[in-house]
């Protein structure tokens, strides 16, 4: 479509502050951005839309217009929302760079400019198979009823033989296309996400190759419209939240056509994302509403009366939750020039705890996540447990917790970043809400102190020796392990002796001998001498308990 297309169409709003003679230049496309530099995201032919946030002074329109001119795009246009008038700075660079200049009223929504600059240019490039996708998107914003992603990526399948899928930042399969053969294994799943994320880290535009086996992969990036992520200026803030679209085929080779095609459907699911981020926000309130009653030691009665407000949200059909659960999440990037972190930990901690088996984009509608500070706190409600249940603990597990998505967050935390996560024990009233949130921060900080760019903590490490270990210091820790093992190392070097090993096994047993000897497959005797020794070595008894307390933390600290 051209340039001029848009001013005849009233709807849009826009009024043109400078470049009358470019007004038949082509639009490929449409981004949205306050970056300082979007340079790298950019692939010309674009309209851009700005709030104009990443201007501090008139000084920084320059620079601004003169990248966005090097970048090849069709014409810029700047929201009055933010500062109402057009600067003059910056209508005075677009001239100077023969950068066409549109000012969008406040009363319309970027979104609005883009639904309209998607659907022109994917019915001009795309023929039939793109109107097909913009009715979609239609039924889309409409609500559920749509067959949201699902019914785009099949007809990706069926029009174009593209197999493509929607996956999350932790590797969940979001959507696929059901056409041309099963869907992807989560391990495939795991391994598309952390490349995406690396990817995304590095500041490589898409789309990203990425072969697996024998079958070539190109990945999209799906970016929200939502003015979050228009604000923000680090990637990071939005890296570990944003979905991707997986398309079984080499786009290297590609048309140009076909790839604003695709393009355009990563716009349209972004709509999809958009609508499933304002369903959350009943959720996210109601557990902002509890957590500050609980955080303020307000009345057990009057927590519960609001639990009893949220429960048919959170539990449609099931009344009141008999049990709770508090986990507790925090994302920390070395530098410490992240303004929230809260809000970062909040999307992130919402996809962790959706079953990584569930599909689709909303099977967390039972979990409510708010934020505080530099943390996510959800509430998680626990079904009714059955008479015939044999005991075992219910719930979320924290050794289970990260098993599906510690690779691929691994991925996107890129050296410089941690994510950690502390979960409660089920609780059955509100007065053990406070309790619960305490735990589970406690265990977070468990977690935190633990080696590994991804961490988590269950409530059952705060009544163990486990708890302890961590905050041991370092040079503590070293001088400990080191006067009772390293005569013993040393000697399994020189010797090859294997007391080490005889050392762990003899404790891992109880000091039963019997029981030792024939998990090291040895004569009692061989044994004895062994465990002597060690004593004599060490200056311990293996018979006294607090000898064999020393070694057992000595080697659980080593």
């Amino acid at each position: 479509m051209r340039l001029r297309a848009l001013l005849d169409t009233d709807a849009l709003g826009l009024k043109l502050l400078g470049g009358e003679d470019e007004l038949d230049r082509t639009v490929r496309g449409v981004m949205t951005t306050d970056l300082r530099d979007p340079s790298r995201y950019l692939s010309g032919g674009e309209l851009v839309l700005t709030g104009l946030a990443w201007r501090r002074d008139a000084a920084d329109s320059e620079p601004f217009v003169r990248l966005l001119a090097q970048a090849g795009v069709a014409a810029l246009g700047a929201g009055e929302a933010e500062l109402g008038d057009i600067p003059d700075d910056l209508v005075l660079a677009c001239a100077r760079h023969r950068l066409p200049l549109f000012a969008v009223h406040e009363s319309v929504a970027f979104a609005t400019i883009t639904e309209h600059v998607v659907r022109q240019v994917s019915g001009e490039r795309a023929g039939d198979l793109a109107a097909v996708v913009d009715r979609h998107r239609r039924m889309m914003t409409s609500g559920p009823a749509g067959g949201g992603p699902d019914v785009v990526l099949d007809l990706l399948g069926s029009d174009l033989d593209l197999r493509a899928w929607v996956l999350s930042p932790t590797g969940r399969l979001i959507a696929g296309s059901k056409v041309g053969g099963p869907a992807l294994a989560p391990e495939v799943c795991a391994k598309l996400a952390a490349e995406h994320l690396t990817a995304a880290r590095t500041g490589r535009r898409g789309p990203h190759r990425l072969p697996l086996g024998s079958t070539q992969y190109s990945l999209f990036p799906i970016r929200s419209t939502g003015r979050s992520a228009q604000a923000a200026r680090d990637v990071r803030e939005t890296v570990l939240s944003e979905w991707l679209l997986a398309v079984e085929a080499d786009a290297s080779d590609w048309p140009e056509e076909r790839l604003d095609l695709l393009q355009g459907v990563t716009q349209l699911i972004a709509v999809e994302r958009d609508r499933r981020d304002a369903a959350r926000t009943v959720r996210r309130r109601l557990a902002q509403e509890v957590l500050e009653l609980v955080q303020t030691g307000a009345a057990p009665a009057e927590i519960a009366a609001r639990l009893r407000v949220a429960a048919p949200v959170l539990l449609p059909g099931l009344g009141a939750a008999p049990h709770w659960q508090v986990v507790v999440a925090r994302v920390e990037w070395e530098g410490g020039d992240i303004e929230e972190e809260g809000p970062i930990a909040q999307s992130l901690l919402e996809e962790i705890l959706v079953d990584p088996l569930a599909t689709g984009p909303e099977p967390s509608d039972r979990i409510a996540v708010a934020h505080t500070g530099d943390e996510a706190i959800a509430l998680v409600p626990l079904p009714a447990v059955s008479s015939e249940h044999d005991g075992s603990e219910t719930g979320i597990l924290a050794d289970a917790l990260l098993d599906s998505v510690r690779d691929a967050l691994s991925a996107g935390l890129d050296g410089d970043g941690r994510v950690t996560l502390g979960v409660s024990a089920a609780v059955h009233s509100a007065e053990g809400l406070r309790g619960a949130l305490e735990e589970a921060r406690h265990a977070r900080r468990v977690a935190a102190a633990r080696p590994g760019r991804v961490c988590a903590a269950g409530h059952q490490e705060l009544a163990s020796h486990v708890l302890l270990l961590p905050f041991v210091p370092d040079d503590v820790r070293r001088a400990f392990t080191a006067r009772l093992l390293d005569p013993l190392r040393d000697y399994d070097r020189r010797h090859r002796a294997e007391l080490i090993p005889t050392l762990e096994a003899f404790l891992d047993c109880d000091g039963s001998w019997t029981r030792c000897a024939t998990r090291l497959h040895l004569h009692v005797n061989t044994l004895r001498y062994r465990v002597g020794r060690i004593e004599q070595l060490t200056s311990r008894d293996l018979s006294r308990l607090e000898d064999k307390l020393d070694f057992f933390l000595a080697l659980r600290m080593s």
